[in-house]
């Protein structure tokens, strides 16, 4: 994921050569489920030392080893040159144009002759910081997480007997550390015209939890700017043990690769299970993956995905409902419940202005849940609320 802050650009020269790939261990044979034997592999070797946190020349054999994933269930290439989309740098004047990072990207057609131009976007971006001073920062959750699921989705759906009516393209994106730099190239460059795109779906930090509180929860963001895909989100069966949590995407702002296609209108939904104390370090590792939440997310974003590629009418995009969304309270209610809980048991420590600050949102939000409605100036105060928790405790 994206920092918060505003980041100075620096790009890498991806050099063009040939390099080996290291190969996965085997996953389990393909299921009607995704499973953590699936997922757990992708994350453990892309996040491991070969990797280097995949920066640079390491970002460029991460984009190898999708493409290998794609051209082995025997999904067609996404670009006109094949499954890699190149990225070009600022034009210099002495070497000209540089290759700084690849898009990938593989498609798999639709079953209705009438509906399968339309596609649906299911994408994760693959890269991380690399090795910094000496230090390499892994990026497990940071995405490798939303790859084991682009990877492992993209499995379920090339094995299915029964193709989806809509097409279905599979996007890794480099350079989302790079102020989303692949994903605003590939907005700008789509394969097709970005009108045939009915849906675009990104998971970032699916592995995790929100300040590692125990949360079974997903946030999923961006269902306000449709109502039909808000409706296949709530009417879509939920795995076990996992909630899905809806909130707007003015909460967080633009933190991932959905940015560039919200900016064009284009329906959108963004899932991640919340930034943790180990994001952007070189403690997130493998080895602190909640493996059946990353097989839960990645499952319900499959089924979710069909429902979508099956509808009779394509998801249209839709400015955001005048009448607030109570749920949003729901789930900062429930957060700052969860914070107020742990701290009681020690397992977290909050200053006196955090503590204050998390009991005034907790029971305003409380009030607003239990009166059943949200008022448009009690709706900017939790957008507010929102942030500063983000800000000032996680």
């Amino acid at each position: 994921m994206i920092r918060r802050a505003t980041q100075t650009l620096s790009l890498l020269l991806i050099f063009g050569g040939m390099m080996s790939v290291p190969a996965a261990e085997p996953v389990a044979p393909p299921a009607a489920t995704i499973t953590v034997e699936q997922v757990r592999p992708h994350i453990e070797l892309l996040a491991g030392p070969d990797f280097r946190g995949r920066s640079g020349l390491d970002s460029l054999r991460t984009a190898r080893y999708i493409a290998r994933h794609f051209r082995e269930l025997g999904l067609e290439p996404l670009f006109e040159d094949g499954y890699l989309q190149p990225i070009p740098g600022a034009l210099n004047a002495n070497a000209g144009t540089q290759v700084i990072g690849r898009n990938v990207g593989a498609l798999l057609k639709g079953s209705d002759p009438q509906l399968r131009d339309e596609v649906i976007i299911i994408s994760a971006h693959f890269d991380h910081l690399g090795v910094r001073e000496g230090q390499t920062y892994p990026g497990a959750d940071d995405n490798a997480s939303g790859v084991a699921m682009l990877l492992e989705t993209a499995r379920r759906f090339a094995r299915s007997e029964q193709k989806p009516r809509r097409s279905i393209a599979f996007v890794g994106f480099d350079l989302e550390e790079r102020m989303l730099w692949g994903s605003r190239w590939f907005a700008a460059h789509p394969p097709w015209p970005l009108e045939q795109v009915k849906l675009f779906i990104t998971a970032d930090m699916i592995g995790r939890s929100l300040g590692d509180l125990p949360l079974p929860l997903v946030f999923v963001l961006g269902s306000e700017h449709s109502p039909q895909v808000r409706e296949l989100l709530e009417s879509t069966p939920v795995p076990d043990d996992l909630k899905v949590a809806r909130l707007g995407v003015d909460l967080i702002g633009t933190r991932s690769d959905y940015g560039p296609f919200r900016d064009r209108q284009v329906p959108f939904l963004f899932f991640s299970t919340g930034e943790h104390p180990d994001y952007h370090t070189p403690r997130d590792t493998p080895d602190r993956i909640d493996y059946p939440k990353v097989a839960r997310v990645s499952n319900f974003i499959a089924d979710l995905t069909l429902a979508v590629a099956n509808t009779d009418e394509s998801p249209q995009w839709a400015e955001r409902p005048e009448v607030p969304d109570v749920e949003e309270a729901r789930t900062l209610n429930q957060i700052t419940t969860l914070l107020l809980d742990a701290e009681k048991d020690a397992d977290i420590e909050l200053g006196g202005m955090q503590r204050f600050f998390v009991s005034q949102v907790h029971s305003k939000t409380r009030y607003i849940v239990d009166r059943g409605n949200i008022s448009v100036a009690e709706r900017k105060w939790l957008t507010r609320a929102a942030q500063l928790l983000l800000l000032s405790v996680f």
